[in-house]
């Protein structure tokens, strides 16, 4: 091995990287998003949770390793000759899971207050390269470990066991909890070095601390149902099913508009429906009450107006998600929301609309498309 690398060194590549090495965080970071975005799909695919696993996994063996290196452990051992390469290790694996699970939240956001919690991981993934020289504070390092270890397993617990609810989120945070703490434990009493730079009291207290604030964050909505994700939500003119195909006729937006499919004016004639298309993305096997709210804004009071609640249940499985609707008669003009929400009342996504009375069909615009 020793011979590689030096036969490695002196060759013409690799002179051209140690010369250009300071770009290697950056190019690895781009080519690591990029292959995440090509291969990471589907959370209960095999191929997935193999791959998250394994980083979970190695991260933990590498914070160990690293935390250990400083108290002479590994002196001339095989670890020890390339415990330099430990903090790059760490990195890797912390940007690898961090674009992973900003993957699977884009998926599962809409502009919405759920885009808070998705803003934050993006913010990690990005400053987990400016992270390099900082990495050996160990306050930092776990923090961040355990923010990772807590999305990791709001991921994989309910995907695993095929449920989802309030009850196995908070299990998933106390799973989380219980593995970050009894590894900071383990390298402690392993560690002198460890023990002399930290507080332990003062590091459990940020953890905890930490967890606190993502239950609080999951208590206001502001974290989306993972690992559901509504993949559609238009407002439509009508809805037929042929040959488990959904056929929707809706208004659709100006190509410059990218954000929405539908066009936010609804142009509805006497006694028309008006119909909510949704389709939501559910690991294998798990089954899901979801709700379509319908609200209308009252302008005397200046405040939205629920006016009913229409629930199917989805199933699992399928790559485009679960397809469904709802509808509602002699709808008042005015705006109008449709939230997407768990039984749990936790948000999904929103479809907003204006409804505008026309005695004339708006022909311009219409668009049948099939999900």
């Amino acid at each position: 091995m020793k011979r590689a690398l030096v036969r490695y060194r002196n060759s013409d590549f690799g002179k051209t990287v140690i010369r250009n090495q300071k770009y290697a965080p950056i190019l690895f970071f781009m080519g690591g998003f990029i292959f995440d975005t090509m291969t990471l799909g589907r959370i209960d695919r095999v191929y997935d949770t193999v791959v998250l696993c394994s980083h979970m996994i190695l991260l933990s063996i590498t914070l160990y390793l690293f935390n250990i290196a400083d108290d002479g452990k590994w002196k001339n051992t095989f670890i020890g000759r390339y415990s330099e390469y430990f903090p790059l290790a760490i990195q890797f694996f912390f940007g690898a899971l961090s674009s992973a699970f900003v993957i699977y939240f884009f998926r599962s956001v809409s502009l919405s207050k759920t885009m808070v919690f998705f803003i934050l991981l993006v913010i990690l993934l990005f400053a987990n390269e400016f992270l390099k020289k900082k990495i050996s504070n160990k306050y930092l390092q776990f923090s961040v470990y355990f923010f990772i270890s807590f999305t990791f397993f709001t991921f994989m617990v309910p995907t695993l066991i095929r449920e989802m609810s309030t009850f196995i989120f908070i299990l998933s945070g106390l799973v989380s909890l219980a593995f970050t703490l009894a590894l900071i434990l383990f390298i402690y009493t392993s560690s002198p070095s460890t023990r002399a730079e930290i507080s332990l009291k003062k590091l459990i207290s940020v953890i905890l601390s930490i967890y606190l604030v993502i239950n609080v964050f999951y208590y206001f909505n502001l974290i989306p149902p993972v690992p559901l994700a509504m993949e559609t939500g238009l407002v439509a003119h009508d809805v037929q099913k042929k040959n488990n195909k959904y056929i929707v006729t809706y208004e659709s937006n100006e190509w410059y508009i990218f954000w929405r499919t539908h066009n936010i004016n609804f142009h509805r004639q006497a006694d028309e429906r008006v119909y909510v298309f949704t389709s939501v993305f559910a690991p294998t096997d798990i089954k899901k009450p979801i709700f379509h709210r319908w609200q209308w804004y009252n302008p005397e009071t200046r405040s939205w107006e629920i006016t009913e609640d229409i629930g199917f249940e989805v199933t699992g499985g399928r790559d485009r998600g679960f397809r469904g609707y709802t509808y509602k008669n002699n709808l008042t003009e005015g705006k109008w929301k449709v939230h997407i929400i768990t039984k749990e009342e936790l948000f999904l996504g929103v479809v907003d609309f204006v409804v505008k009375n026309t005695s004339e069909p708006n022909i311009k615009g219409i668009e049948k498309k099939s999900f």
